[in-house]
């Protein structure tokens, strides 16, 4: 496969995190009510920082160089290839709830969480 499309290649082997179907039908809404912009998708990744040494990243982004893209539950997943690591197994879910409200990381790699859920160490 030529380099060009190897940058836009949707991967076919398992992705290193799941999204629930709450979650996927959740990123499915919010594509199809926000503006978010032609060629961008969600990006789930990790980033230095946070009450426990690292927080997730979930948002909408372009492919990047070091990016790999999984389809999930019919959305497509930007990753960083480096952030593989501390998000293999993980699962996003979506709540909507008395009790909680919004996406959560279920992370089998941390050792240890922030009561919020938002950053974690590994």
């Amino acid at each position: 496969m030529p380099a060009e499309e190897t940058s836009t290649h949707i991967q076919t082997r398992p992705a290193p995190i799941a999204l629930s179907e709450r979650a996927a039908g959740e990123i499915r809404k919010i594509m199809s009510t926000k503006d978010i912009p032609e060629g961008f998708h969600l990006r789930v990744g990790v980033r230095g920082g946070g009450c426990s040494g690292m927080s997730y990243i979930l948002g909408f982004d372009k492919m990047r160089e070091h990016d790999t893209s999984f389809e999930i539950n019919g959305v497509t997943v930007y990753m960083d290839k480096r952030h593989g690591l501390y998000l293999m197994g993980t699962t996003v879910d979506y709540h909507d709830g008395l009790n909680a409200r919004g996406f959560t990381f279920e992370n089998p790699n941390a050792t240890q969480t922030c009561g919020c859920g938002s950053s974690f160490a590994a």
